[in-house]
């Protein structure tokens, strides 16, 4: 079973080391993705949530055996467009604290006002990217603007297994658009939602929460045959 883990807005590949690691130890093939236009591949031009959902997709398809896949933050709408792309392929699929979207959304669309005003704002530099919040990684950089506000196009080809983990830390509840979304999945059959004790930066304490939300999805995977 492959593993395919896309970050969040800013982020790349190395966020997810510790959880690459992690299950590498118990024996899942796991991979890690830097999106175009960010970090290492800062430089390609672009990068919109449908060049981001492509380049995810080529890499899937090219790989041995069926997928699952993980997206943290931005990162659920990223795989959320490559489940589509590839039902046939995808097995299962992990957004954590992060966008679970219907045709049509967007990031835009999906978030609160203060949220949209970090968009707006932190782009005002450059015009194209979002700048990273002053508490991210110093490896972090400008996240594509057009990514954010770009629709998805879905046509609900993919029918596997869908988990939803929401950071629950009461302090980062009140100010996180994401319990809307998680309590929407709460009452769709399609969803299995489950809270996690962490704030939207699930690592920050290690990879162990994260690891066992996977785990669960590729035990729900197995048990489904």
């Amino acid at each position: 079973m492959n593993v395919v883990l896309i970050p969040g807005a800013c982020h790349g590949a190395w966020w997810y080391a510790p959880v690459v690691e992690n299950l590498a130890a118990r024996g899942h093939r796991a991979l890690a993705l830097t999106l175009p236009g960010l970090c290492e591949r800062a430089e390609e031009q672009g990068a919109t949530l449908a060049a981001h959902v492509a380049d995810v997709t080529a890499t899937v398809a090219a790989l041995d055996g069926p997928v699952v896949l993980v997206g943290h933050s931005y990162g659920g709408m990223v795989v959320a467009g490559v489940a589509d792309a590839l039902p046939e392929k995808v097995v299962g699929l992990l957004s954590v604290d992060g966008f679970a979207p219907a045709d049509g959304d967007s990031c835009w669309s999906s978030v609160d006002d203060a949220m949209r005003a970090w968009y707006v704002d932190a782009s005002g530099r450059s015009g194209t990217g979002v700048d990273p919040m002053p508490q991210f990684d110093p490896r972090t950089t400008p996240h594509p603007l057009a990514s954010l506000v770009q629709r998805i196009r879905l046509t609900g080809a993919y029918r596997g297994p869908q988990h939803y983990a929401l950071a629950a830390d009461p302090a980062w509840a009140v100010v996180s658009p994401f319990p809307v979304i998680a309590d929407r999945l709460r009452t769709d059959p399609a969803w299995t939602v489950t809270d996690l004790a962490t704030t939207h930066n699930v690592l920050r304490e290690g990879p162990d929460v994260l690891v066992a939300a996977i785990e669960a999805l590729l035990a729900e995977v197995d048990q489904a045959g």
